[in-house]
């Protein structure tokens, strides 16, 4: 029998992040082609010791991001220019442009001094090392060192 303990601080937390996604995804749907914010895409993987943060931002300069890295957060800012062609009009554009701003909220700590960042076609490709206290830890136990007289008896008592 699996015993499990209540922890409504993590769960309102948790409650409180599919909230946060609700509301990103109602202001991304109703917003519309023509206004000057837009919120780039984000992903966040759980990739053992690390957590990897992705971030599509096509079309935007490394030098017009503003990146800062909590151990608890991720704040994104910036703008995505539009190109001014000489002496053209715009007859059709489904770009967005303008200025964004996310901050997403980190599922465990990280190492904030030790982020690894990456840039290329458009990603934004984060390293986030987790804190040792969060990492999974395997410690392998020797058996061969209980005599064959011991284990024997803590099977016999473990069945019973």
């Amino acid at each position: 029998m699996m015993i499990r303990y209540w922890q409504p601080f993590r769960e309102l937390e948790n409650l409180r992040r599919q909230m946060d996604h609700v509301f990103d995804e109602l202001t991304a749907q109703s917003s519309n082609a023509s206004s000057a914010v837009w919120t780039p895409a984000v992903e966040l993987i759980d990739a053992g010791d690390n957590l990897i943060f992705k971030a599509q931002l096509p079309g935007v300069v490394v030098k017009d991001i503003d990146l800062q890295v909590t151990r608890d957060a991720i704040s994104l800012s910036g703008e995505r220019q539009q190109h001014q062609y000489d002496g053209s009009n715009y007859l059709h554009s489904e770009f967005r442009y303008g200025q964004f701003q996310r901050v997403i909220n980190l599922p465990v700590a990280v190492q904030n001094d030790k982020v690894q960042a990456d840039y290329h076609d458009g990603i934004l490709t984060l390293t986030l090392p987790k804190v040792e206290e969060v990492r999974n830890r395997v410690v392998k136990i020797n058996l061969g060192e209980l005599s064959s007289s011991t284990s024997s008896q803590a099977l016999e008592a473990s069945v019973n």
